[in-house]
Order: C-alpha cells, then structure tokens, then sequence
C-alpha cells in the first residue's frame, strides 16, 4: 500500500509542476515499475501499452470521435434546438428546457461531453440572451446539459471502460439509456424549480403554433436515422460496436456532404480535430494503463479487499465513499483521466463485494459527469467560458449549482435502485 501512495504523490506533484497528466502517470508507472521489478520489465510493461493502442477494438473511439465531429459540422445540433424550443420553449425557464432537451439528443449522435457544450453554447444562448435570460442561469443551463454527451449512448467513456474491464459495450450502451432519460429528467426538473423560484432568471419564450411543432419534428429527422442505424445496429446482431461507430462515421459525412456543410477546408479541419483528440485520449490511455501496471504490481488492490473484510464495511457504505472519492478527486482532475487511473484500483474492489459491473460502469461515469461541472477543474465550465469569454467564471458556478445537485440526487437514486440501469441491458439479453 505504500508503494501505492508514493506513487500517487509522485504523480500529483508532477501534475502541480504542470506536466501534463498523461507523462506524469506514464513518467511514475514507469519508475514504480522499475523500482518493483527491473528496469527491462518496466520497458516491456510500456512497449505492450503502446502496441495495445493499436488493437482493433480500440479503433471505436477514434471512429465514434470522428462521428462527432462530422454530426457538429453538420448543423444537426441547430435542429434539435429548434425541436426542442418548440413544445416547451414558451414555459417559464423553457428556453433553458429547450437546451438541456438538445443536449441530450445532440449527445445521443455525439458522445462527447465537451463537444456538445460548445456546439450548444453558440446556438442556444444568443437565443437566451435575446429573451432576457440571466449569464448565470443560461450558461449553467449549457454546461449541464453538455455532460450528457458522455452517459446517452454512443459514449465514448463507456467505450474506454468497457475495453478496461472487458465488459459487453453493448450492454454498457443500454445501460446508458434510462439513466441518461433520468438525468435529463432531474435536469428539466432543476430548471423548473429554479425558475419558479427566481422567475427573473427565465423568463418565457414565444408560443409556437401545431404547424410549427410538427415542422421542427420534421426536421430532425437525420437525427433519429442516425441514432437508430448506429443503435439499432448493434443490438439488432447486424454489426459489432466498432462497425457500428464505422457506419455512423460515414452517415455523419454523408450528411455533412449532402447538407454543403463539408467541403475540402472543413473535412481537414474535421480530420484534424479527430487526429489531435484522439491522440490526446490515447497518451491518457497510454498512461494509465502504465500507471496502473504499477498499482497491480504493489499490494493496494488486494489490501483494499482486505479493509474491508476486516472490518465488515456494508457493500452500499463502500460504494458511498468510492463515489465520495470521484467526486473528491473531480474537483481537481480531468475526467478521463480521472476514470483511467481509478477503475483498476476500485473495479476489482467492486466485482469482489459482488456488485454488477455494467451498473459500476454507469455509476462511474455519472459521477464524472458531476465533475464536470464542480469546480475548480470542471471541463465544461472551462469549455464554456472559451466559446462565451464576456460570461465572468464566478457566474458561470452560480448558474450550475442547482444541476449539481440535481446530480448528487440523481447519483443516490441510481445508487438505491441499482434495477434503474440494469433492465434494458437484462431485457435486451446483454
């Protein structure tokens, strides 16, 4: 356990000289390893590290990052706006409805967290503060309805997790699903509370007309193809989760392509974009599994087990505060990377207590998705102020307050009710 923790020390304060998060797990993996072992075993432990990034099933996340990429320079988040702002945008607090209902369509055919605060900050909050929104509220608004990217399938987190604890990605995928409608639900429900509350902060849009409500249905109609090819694809048996990102890479160019959104400058930017994110999650990777390598090798896995047989911890007790931990440490550390380091230390904890991985692996990812808004090292926050930089930061936490805690009310249910995440994939057969 020591060993452990000298390395987690390590690495914090390679982290605070500012080296970036991925060297500095790779650089104390490393050490640690050659510390423990031997300096050629340490090499070997990197060298496999880096020929396993290029295995096939890894391949999913660039395709579902490129998917991304393709559905945003398509225009498709500016629909789902408008569908959205049309059945709730004219009630109090709708516009704000609106954007977190757009967030979780957007998310559905993105999978990405930061890309969908961004691309929903340049459509909805020209709009909110046309109609006399509140900074605080509007931007708050955005932010939390960017963190659905990662949990609503396709996500691209659960695609990580599932290849680190090779667990079905088909499961975690519908086990996705009703939590991610949960989330959105509780999000709804925070704006509704805080616009009856505080009724400045959101005031009401226009009312649309039926004709104008099935218009802006009709038109998100790529939308749903996409979802429902990727999807539907996959739990249909017609392909594999990797083909699948393949399919919906190419039905996110072809619409792209078909729409004039993509002509030979945009497609460099787009692969561009893809090749530096991708390269980014892979050196995360990389890291990770380096650093973890080290763990594995101390005796921290199996003293945790221990711990808690010793002293006959309720199973619940020990979730309660391995969430307490995420949260802890989402105050001060990139997601991903975050999620990387900490399932190999607490998934064989978890499977070991007897819980269900598909519902750890969801549980994780809710509670990242909390750190993406805590400060002081919320991503989306940062994103966010980025694309609105006249928004101070300081308002930007204000406005985000009352989904954060929608958050932790939602991480207990889930906790709770474990059936919440695990029927769809059970009823699918998964």
């Amino acid at each position: 356990m020591s060993e452990a923790m000298i390395g987690f020390a390590a690495m914090l304060l390679l982290m605070a000289l500012r080296l970036p998060i991925a060297f500095s797990m790779a650089v104390v993996g490393l050490v640690g390893i050659a510390a423990l072992r031997s300096w050629p075993a340490a090499y070997s432990s990197a060298t496999t590290e880096m020929v396993d990034i290029a295995k096939y099933t890894m391949s999913v996340v660039p395709l579902f990052v490129l998917m991304g990429n393709f559905v945003t320079r398509a225009g498709m988040s500016r629909e789902l706006y408008r569908a959205a702002y049309a059945f709730v945008g004219h009630r109090r607090g709708g516009l704000a409805m609106s954007t977190i209902l757009a967030c979780a369509g957007f998310g559905a055919i993105c999978g990405s967290s930061i890309a969908t605060c961004a691309t929903m900050a340049k459509v909805a909050m020209p709009e909110m503060r046309r109609f006399g929104y509140a900074d605080s509220f509007a931007a708050g608004s955005i932010a939390a309805g960017g963190t659905l990217g990662i949990l609503i399938p396709p996500s691209v987190i659960l695609v990580l997790y599932g290849i680190m604890t090779e667990q079905s990605i088909g499961a975690l995928f519908a086990a996705g699903v009703i939590p991610g409608l949960v989330a959105t639900g509780f999000y709804l429900a925070a704006s509704m509370i805080t616009t009856a509350r505080r009724p400045e902060l959101g005031p009401p849009g226009e009312r649309t007309t039926a004709r104008q409500r099935l218009h802006a249905l009709r038109s998100i109609w790529t939308v749903l193809l996409l979802f429902a090819l990727v999807m539907g694809g996959i739990y249909g048996g017609l392909f594999t989760p990797t083909e699948a990102a393949g399919v919906g890479a190419t039905g996110g160019f072809l619409f792209a392509l078909a729409r004039g959104r993509l002509g030979w400058a945009e497609l460099s930017d787009v692969l561009v974009e893809t090749a530096c994110t991708t390269a980014m999650l892979f050196a995360i990777v990389i890291g990770a599994s380096i650093f973890s390598n080290f763990i594995n090798y101390t005796t921290m896995p199996s003293d945790l087990q221990q711990f808690v047989s010793r002293f006959d911890l309720h199973p619940i007790g020990v979730i309660v505060a391995i969430c307490l931990v995420y949260v802890v440490l989402g105050t001060a550390m990139e997601e991903l990377s975050m999620m990387l380091l900490t399932v190999p230390i607490f998934f064989p904890l978890v499977t070991y207590l007897g819980f269900d991985p598909i519902w750890f692996g969801v549980l994780v990812v809710c509670v990242v998705e909390i750190g993406m808004i805590s400060p002081p090292v919320g991503m989306n926050i940062f994103v966010l102020k980025s694309v609105i930089p006249d928004v101070p930061t300081s308002a930007i936490w204000d406005g985000v307050t009352p989904f954060v805690l929608a958050d932790l009310l939602r991480l207990a249910v889930l906790i709770a009710f474990p059936a919440i995440t695990l029927w769809l994939p059970k009823t699918l057969g998964l």
